[in-house]
């Protein structure tokens, strides 16, 4: 896991990108298109990699909309695929608003909040942070391995 600069994204085989507007209607859009694009790329609705990508990108939208929301701004949502993993990258337009990898831990059973990082740390293989380029903001990404062939 790290906070700075992801892995590269060499052989990618399929690309998705959009802009979405921060509402949770715009996240729940997102989450949905992902699933769909997933599918038509080769991994099932019901099979690990889209089930896993499909949480992360609800955590990560949903956190765009909730944390990351400046008045006004979209968030932009980028599906990435290569022969060895699936990457999803969620940019919005909040700097100050930073989550760490090396702080998230486990909710206790009885709190409200917090368990939507703690579930992209338990369902990716790698996550983290970046600096938005070119503009204020910051790009959360998340990796999912996929099996061997």
């Amino acid at each position: 896991m790290t906070t700075e600069t992801p892995p590269p994204v060499a052989g990618t085989v399929a690309e998705f990108a959009m802009r979405f507007t921060s509402t949770p209607r715009g996240a729940r859009l997102a989450r949905r298109l992902v699933s769909h694009r997933l599918d038509d790329w080769g991994h099932p609705y019901d099979g690990s990699v889209n089930e896993a990508m499909t949480l992360i990108t609800a955590e990560l939208t949903a956190n765009a909309v909730r944390h990351g929301h400046v008045p006004g701004r979209d968030f932009a949502l980028r599906l990435l695929a290569t022969e060895a993993f699936v990457r999803i990258e969620v940019t919005d337009t909040r700097t100050e608003r930073r989550p760490s990898p090396e702080k998230v831990c486990r909710p206790e059973w009885d709190e409200e909040s917090g368990r939507g990082l703690y579930l992209v740390a338990e369902l990716a293989d790698r996550w983290g942070v970046v600096p938005r380029t070119g503009a204020p903001g910051k790009t959360v990404w998340a990796e999912v391995e996929l099996p061997c062939h």
